[in-house]
């Protein structure tokens, strides 16, 4: 019979890289986890390693169990932490993972009136993700998923949270300053500064850029937002960001807004959850109230 050691060993194996580290990892001998091993082998009829000198390597069977055990693993880790939590009379963690890299300091502001409102739920929020966004969600790392692009797949439900317009920014002695919008054309001489995301995900490029076959003359990845906006303010490249979050920083820093293109890029926030976990108390109110708030202050003529 499957049982839950077998699939933890398999992924410890996996990622030690070698029987001795993995052993180490899991606090037993290395003998014994030899036998381990072999005794699992035998239970289950196949093979599930092959050694190649002192290295393991994994079956099609094994690939299969791997998978399993990272799919499996982290759902039984988190139902014995929330079974833990009841027995101390907590209700639980909301753990949100951010897919929207300017909506951290937006989300800093719904979690404030959160944490008075439910004070026995712990809130945790998670950037970066082995497996991504979805994956974290499926994979039960995460409760909610901040993204404005929602990737709807059987399981997950997306809720959408407010709207708003991706503009460009530029310094105010920017030459584009003073134009109603731009067309693709006229960035194809700038430089432009994003956050660390693939392009294809970037809705200045697969919605503006690539679409009319252009791209900028210069490329850069800066991953704080004030960096960033002090690079633009100071002329050294132009940068697309949600309007609301344009109008936040419009009295802090020389900065100005742009339409992207006569009709502008409008986009929505949305919370990804599974469907299963939907109707949970304290899930439910933090959705609720992230709509509630809305945009942040200040943005509101800013649709995206």
């Amino acid at each position: 019979m499957l049982e839950r050691i077998h699939l933890t060993i398999i992924r410890e194996v996996e990622r030690q890289g070698s029987l001795t580290a993995a052993a180490a990892a899991l606090f037993v001998t290395q003998s014994a986890l030899s036998h381990t091993i072999k005794k699992i082998e035998l239970q289950l009829g196949t093979a599930i390693w092959t050694r190649e000198g002192r290295t393991l390597r994994l079956t099609q069977a094994g690939q299969y169990l791997l998978a399993l055990a990272h799919r499996l693993l982290p759902q039984l880790d988190h139902a014995e932490q929330r079974m833990h939590q009841y027995a101390e009379g907590q209700r639980g963690t909301l753990r949100i993972g951010m897919e929207c890299h300017p909506c951290y300091q937006w989300l800093l502001k719904v979690v404030s009136p959160y944490l008075a409102n439910w004070p026995d739920v712990d809130v945790d929020v998670k950037q970066k993700f082995q497996f991504g966004g979805l994956g974290a969600l499926f994979g039960y790392d995460i409760d909610i998923l901040v993204t404005p692009d929602p990737l709807y797949k059987p399981g997950l439900r997306f809720e959408p949270v407010f709207d708003y317009e991706q503009v460009l920014v530029v310094g105010q002695q920017h030459p584009l300053a003073h134009h109603a919008y731009v067309v693709p054309k006229q960035l194809s001489t700038e430089t432009l500064i994003t956050y660390p995301v693939e392009i294809e995900r970037l809705d200045i490029y697969n919605q503006f850029l690539l679409p009319a076959g252009y791209a900028p003359r210069k490329h850069k990845v800066i991953e704080t937002t004030d960096i960033m906006l002090q690079m633009v303010a100071a002329g050294r490249g132009v940068a697309a960001l949600p309007g609301w979050l344009v109008a936040e920083y419009a009295d802090k820093v020389a900065i100005t807004p742009v339409r992207l293109g006569r009709n502008g890029i409008p986009k929505q926030l949305f919370f990804g959850v599974r469907e299963t976990d939907a109707p949970i108390d304290y899930l439910e109110a933090f959705v609720a109230l992230a709509r509630q708030a809305g945009q942040p202050t200040g943005a509101a003529d800013q649709r995206r």
